[in-house]
């Protein structure tokens, strides 16, 4: 099927249940302008109209002044928590932030974070992300609190209401699963009280259109019922050299809420097909001098590469208030991607941007399942109040892939300012084997058990939450040769400990809060990289702890920030002589982060800050890079968003900017190659008004990398991945 027939069959299949909708809605729409005398308005910090603290089904605490961050989040097991009342770093990006930014992927709201940086390519099938200093993959990435469901590659936004990121280990909190670094959540889209039809077209360069429809509804006689529906596809040329995307959308959200019951089911599918993509993984050898970085325009991949990608999920939560302060809760989901690709990867061999490319393939199917049963209680001991949380989850990641013969594909010259490309005799894709039909790889089991309480006293001003959570990590592998033991288990590893956690919050005055915890979790060994001779196997889990302390002010209007944290844990390295990854190291970072958001004036908004961050190599192979700076990571990383509305000039218009620096960083552990720092400059324009029959518009328009600034976006894992050049995006969204 063609192109334009997607698209065409894409709008029609929107437009009719655009119509469908707002046909079967009209009656509900004259109920609901009845009863709007007795919808009580959500307050802030709230989970919805008349619930329990103990509860988390329904709209998410309000956004705090300038619209862009809530003023509370959900923190795990914790439930949802006011940002001055957690005991822990924790950001809640809006779905106002991310339309008026214009964000496709999860990617893109991560600029906003100087604690987070991005760690893949901008044009190859996935996001990747560092957190404080460590790997977080967007396999670690949860949708409404649950894990491996998620999008294992790349987590588009079109579907979703808030973006949660959690600093540091998060196993105690979020079901035992999760990095070291910190945990990304995605809270779903609810329907709101208002019915809600927007349209939002959008245009990237060099030729992407992004159609987008975002349709809300609630019914029943006092609106129990919600349906939220988003659709959307964007399909055309990249600003990368012969980069072109396609990919589609769709997301139901259904919802209920009683009076002591409240339910949802989240249904997501979505798809991926980039031809010429990026080359995932480009590598230097030991020793050179790091070339600058090329044209974010300038690809090096093969017109005929290409990835093809389909994700499916479903996922649901129950929660029932057994009391006035008491709920229990259960949810579970399950996911199924697969992704067939023939892509590139390139090694540098001199200053001059000289490199081997090398055609590889690898289909594979990733599988995910998971559950969560558990109950909070809210009562009071004497003059002590007690939050109490019982949890107990599961989560289980299937990996297949491999089982055909080896697929012996070519190498050839290259130059990553001046690229060549393979000129052999054609290769024939269609006899390459797919995902489909592939055995399982390896499986990573998760099963846990958490106990927390929240001590509070005097008025609540001290808070003190101690607990712990049994963690059990299973680990298996399975031969993938073809022949007598395909399917064999060849590696096995399980592993339990109990990880205990105390975290202790006081509230000096109404504005400002002091906290500080200790948290310890078990996670999954490391996969050795693509660049070991020992690539893809798995290790055993490791311990991790984190110390923090922190600070948090107020002013009602501007809210600021600062925390000072040390994370350790067990690394792995490969020899740059004999190549063979192995864990035996230990990385410790050690930083201060700074913090900033709201409106700091009438019409004046501000978001980001600053994260100064030592990170180090304590204990490397035979102690040759011990006390080094860890590759990757840099010292000093900013990012600053602000907007301006100029409603002196034009009423309804605002001017915004950001920008985003990282300081330089090492390549190697023996911090000899470095990559210089860089800065990026973005900057943009909105303009919301009223339109033909009393309709809102918004029209807006974004600049990113507005000074074409060419940089190397990360230099972690070995890996090197190029930032992306100027990009222009433009949207109109209209709301019926």
């Amino acid at each position: 099927m063609s192109t334009q027939s997607v698209k065409y069959s894409f709008l029609k299949a929107g437009a009719s249940i655009l119509a469908l909708v707002s046909v079967t809605c009209a009656n509900a729409q004259q109920v609901t302008s009845v009863l709007l005398d007795e919808v009580v308005v959500q307050d802030a910090g709230q989970v919805g109209s008349g619930l329990p603290t103990t509860a988390t089904l329904g709209q998410p605490p309000a956004p705090y002044a300038g619209g862009q961050v809530g003023s509370g989040a959900r923190l795990g097991m914790l439930g949802n928590r006011s940002f001055m009342e957690t005991p822990f770093n924790i950001t809640s990006y809006t779905d106002e932030l991310i339309r008026n930014q214009q964000a496709r992927t999860l990617a893109d709201v991560v600029l906003n974070d100087p604690s987070v940086r991005n760690d893949a390519p901008a044009f190859s099938e996935r996001d990747s992300f560092f957190i404080r200093g460590f790997s977080v993959t967007n396999l670690d990435t949860a949708y409404d609190g649950l894990f491996y469901i998620a999008n294992p590659r790349r987590s588009y936004l079109e579907g979703i209401e808030r973006v949660e990121i959690l600093k540091g280990p998060s196993a105690l909190l979020n079901g035992g699963v999760g990095r070291v670094g910190g945990t990304i959540n995605l809270v779903p889209k609810r329907a709101t009280d208002t019915p809600l039809t927007r349209l939002t077209t959008t245009y990237i360069s060099d030729s992407q259109f992004w159609p987008h429809f975002d349709i809300g509804r609630r019914y029943g006689a006092t609106g129990e019922w919600g349906i939220r529906v988003n659709g959307s596809f964007l399909g055309g040329d990249t600003t990368l050299d012969r980069n072109e995307i396609q990919r589609g959308v769709g997301a139901v959200g259904l919802d209920y809420r009683g009076e002591r019951l409240r339910a949802s089911l989240d249904l997501n599918y979505s798809n991926q097909k980039i031809d010429a993509p990026t080359s995932l993984f480009n590598g230097a050898i030991p020793g050179i001098t790091i070339p600058g970085a090329p044209s974010g325009s300038i690809n090096t991949a093969n017109s005929f590469e290409y990835i093809d990608s389909v994700h499916q999920m479903a996922a649901g939560r129950i929660e029932y208030d057994i009391l006035d302060s008491t709920t229990i809760y259960i949810a579970g989901g399950a996911s199924r991607y697969r992704e067939d690709f023939l892509t590139s990867s390139y090694l540098i061999e001199d200053e001059n941007g000289d490199a081997t490319a090398t055609l590889a393939i690898q289909p594979q199917k990733i599988q995910g399942f998971t559950g969560e049963v558990g109950a909070r209680s809210q009562f009071d001991t004497g003059g002590v109040g007690h939050q109490l949380n019982v949890s107990a989850s599961q989560a289980l990641n299937e990996n297949y892939r491999g089982g055909f013969p080896r697929v012996v594909l070519p190498s050839f010259p290259t130059n990553i300012y001046d690229p060549t490309f393979f000129v052999g005799s054609p290769i024939d894709t269609s006899a390459f084997p797919r995902a489909s039909g592939r055995p399982k790889f390896a499986d990573l089991l998760v099963t846990s058990f958490a106990l927390t309480d929240t001590l509070s006293m005097f008025d609540d001003r001290f808070q003190l939450t101690l607990g712990g959570r049994y963690q059990d990590i299973r680990s298996r592998g399975f031969s993938t040769v073809p022949g007598p033991t395909l399917g064999e288990q060849n590696y096995y590893y399980s592993d339990s400990r109990l990880s205990p956690a105390v975290a202790a919050l006081v509230r000096v005055t109404d504005s400002l809060s002091v906290y500080g915890n200790y948290v310890e979790s078990l996670t999954e060994g490391p996969i050795a990289p693509a660049t070991a001779i020992n690539a893809t196997e798995v290790f055993a889990p490791v311990v991790n702890d984190q110390k923090e302390v922190g600070v948090k002010y107020d002013f009602g209007f501007l809210a600021v920030s600062a925390s000072l944290f040390e994370i350790t844990q067990a690394s792995g390295f490969t020899d740059p002589v004999t190549r063979i990854f192995s864990v035996g190291g230990q990385q410790v970072n050690r930083g201060l982060e700074f913090s900033v958001f709201g409106e700091v004036a009438d019409g004046v908004r501000l978001l980001g800050g600053v994260t100064l961050l030592d990170a180090k190599l304590e204990r490397t192979a035979g102690g040759r890079f011990d006390g080094n700076d860890v590759p990757g990571v840099a010292n000093v990383a900013i990012n600053l968003y602000g907007e301006y509305d100029v409603d002196w000039m034009t009423p309804g218009l605002t001017l915004t900017g950001r920008m985003i620096y990282t300081g330089s960083t090492w390549y190697d552990q023996a911090n000899t190659q470095k990559i210089d720092a860089w800065t990026r400059f973005d900057a943009g324009v909105r303009y919301a008004f009223t339109g033909p029959y009393e309709k809102p518009v918004e029209l807006r328009a974004n600049i990113e990398n507005l000074f074409g600034e060419d940089y190397w976006a990360s230099s972690a894992r070995g890996f090197l991945a190029a930032g992306a050049s100027r990009t222009f995006t433009v949207s109109a969204a209209i709301e019926f």
